[in-house]
């Protein structure tokens, strides 16, 4: 007879897979499935209240004790932390694949890698990501006992928060956090201010916890949980119906939305044309007053070639910025140039421009947070073979400064694209004395699915949390004004050259997440590791005290 002692690891891990009762997988699957819809277009976020709970019920109701046959009175245990984690990565992987399943377009259409390539680029950036899910899984099972699920249960909306910070810190790609699902819930977000998004993050998973609870206790409980996390889910999802009053604005921006095609062959007749049609929109934009004045023009993001050491692209912006007497933001490519003194080679940057009502370029802003294998190549210093992908992926080199640029009283809290997804970086402008938030974005590669929602309701959390105005130009669309609320006041339709009329206003005071951040995330961290070292220490002293 073989011993199990003296089976493999692996064996002993397929044994522990096949002991995973049919009914935890069927579960996470829901899990999976409800957590993709929150996040397209439908609009199905009251579906955040449930989304996590199946996960939790199949977590905590995974398998059979050893000593029992499979029957139906048989009441199953939690998972081990192995299962625990491959039933969470599992469902980590399907919401991925679910929710970000434009990398493939993007990676194919834009990128030119071929159908299969670009499919396993998608599947393995979902296994990879899919890892926070596996590991909150793992922990949420090592914190289980047979007896009691409390101690999990309590734990759960800790791990989830502490998980996400490391989304954000470590891999730096914080994409639809829980909290995002609640970003037009205008009441509910005023937390936001406080703890940032993690705060929102955090009572979506404690209704979720609530609700699994009610279906692991006993009988006689198990309806008024039930009853009592439906109350909850009920009053908090209220909030978006109950609306403060509109903050009063006293400044009028323009938003050019430029609808410029992703293409690589730019001629000189089309360079000439694109932007002689753009200045004109901005001189004569739809809707307008005649000879109305803005306080600002702003021009998104775009892929297009303009270098803002072009003489053809400066003297066209700086002409608009002439006649209308107007500062203008234009999104552009800085260039700073080799220097022989220094030995430094030229450096490029994804840039916003800064130019005064007398045409000067007095400012700009260089992208800091550069997206990677998309504006740059990490690692090729260390790994050569990597410089051959730059000749299909950007060379930009990072910017180094998030100062606000001061448009004549105007101080503009500059992000570009990509970097509108991270908390803390957002509010290093309004920190540093931003009165209004400025976000120019190409979500042109994003073609037709639901990314560029997902991209702009991560980007309104940034007013929310920041007590702050924020001006959204995009290339395709939606160009919006949102307030401090993260309302949206006006907007854009999609895939339109236009130009949008934005009302705003400056705002001085500072909220308490712009003066410490990711407190609240950090401190969940530390509640976090602190119960699973609590729950590995007793465990520890319980079998030293059997050994005794």
């Amino acid at each position: 007879m073989v011993q199990v002692g003296s089976l493999s690891p692996a064996v002993c891990y397929a044994c522990d897979v096949a002991k995973i009762h049919a009914s935890a997988w069927r579960f996470t699957l829901l899990s999976a499935v409800l957590q993709i819809l929150i996040f397209p277009l439908p609009g199905l976020y009251w579906l955040a209240w449930i989304a996590l709970a199946p996960l939790q019920v199949a977590l905590l109701r995974a398998r059979v004790p050893e000593s029992l046959q499979v029957n139906a009175g048989v009441r199953l245990i939690p998972a081990s932390p192995w299962q625990g984690f491959l039933l969470s990565y599992g469902c980590g992987i399907l919401w991925y694949v679910g929710t970000c399943y434009w990398i493939y377009d993007t990676m194919h259409r834009y990128g030119g890698v071929p159908v299969a390539a670009a499919a396993l680029i998608l599947l393995a950036f979902s296994m990879y990501l899919a890892l926070y899910h596996g590991a909150f899984g793992l922990l949420f099972a090592l914190l289980a006992r047979a007896k009691s699920s409390r101690a999990a249960l309590l734990a759960g909306p800790f791990l989830w928060v502490a998980l996400e910070l490391a989304r954000t810190r470590i891999t730096a790609f914080p994409w639809n956090l829980l909290g995002y699902a609640q970003t037009e819930n205008t009441t509910l977000t005023r937390i936001a201010s406080l703890t940032g998004v993690y705060g929102l993050s955090f009572e979506i998973m404690l209704v979720n916890s609530a609700f699994a609870a009610a279906f692991v206790v006993a009988r006689e409980r198990r309806r008024g949980l039930l009853i009592a996390a439906l109350v909850a889910a009920l009053v908090l999802q209220a909030g978006k119906f109950v609306a403060p009053d509109s903050p009063s604005t006293d400044k009028t921006a323009l938003l050019l939305q430029s609808n410029i095609p992703v293409q690589e062959n730019w001629t000189a007749d089309y360079f000439q044309g694109t932007l002689r049609d753009l200045s004109w929109i901005s001189l004569h934009p739809p809707a307008a007053k005649e000879g109305q004045r803005f306080d600002l023009i702003v021009w998104p993001e775009s892929p297009s070639p303009f270098f803002l050491n072009d003489p053809g692209f400066r003297d066209v912006v700086d002409g608009l910025a002439r006649q209308s007497q107007t500062w203008i933001l234009t999104g552009s490519i800085g260039v700073d140039s080799a220097s022989a003194l220094t030995q430094r080679k030229s450096e490029v940057f994804n840039s916003a421009g800064l130019i005064n009502p007398s045409g000067q370029l007095i400012a700009r802003y260089d992208k800091v947070h550069l997206v990677p294998f998309g504006e740059y190549v990490p690692f090729k210093n260390v790994l050569p073979f990597m410089d051959m992908l730059t000749q299909q992926v950007g060379d930009f080199v990072h910017g180094r400064s998030r100062a606000p640029l001061n448009a004549g009283g105007q101080r503009l809290g500059m992000s570009i694209c990509y970097e509108s997804i991270f908390p803390d970086e957002v509010r290093q402008s309004a920190r540093l004395g931003a009165d209004v938030l400025v976000n120019i974005s190409n979500d042109g590669w994003y073609g037709d699915s639901g990314a560029w929602k997902q991209h702009l309701l991560m980007t309104q959390m940034r007013a929310v949390e920041n007590g702050r105005w924020l001006l959204v130009a995009t290339n395709t669309g939606i160009t919006a004004s949102v307030d401090p609320y993260g309302r949206i006041v006006t907007a854009t339709g999609r895939k339109l050259r236009t130009a949008l009329e934005a009302p705003y206003a400056l705002e001085s005071r500072t909220t308490f997440y712009t003066r410490h951040g990711d407190w609240f995330a950090y401190l969940c961290a530390i509640i976090s590791l602190s119960a699973i070292g609590a729950r590995v220490l007793k465990k520890e002293l319980g079998v030293s005290s059997q050994q005794k």
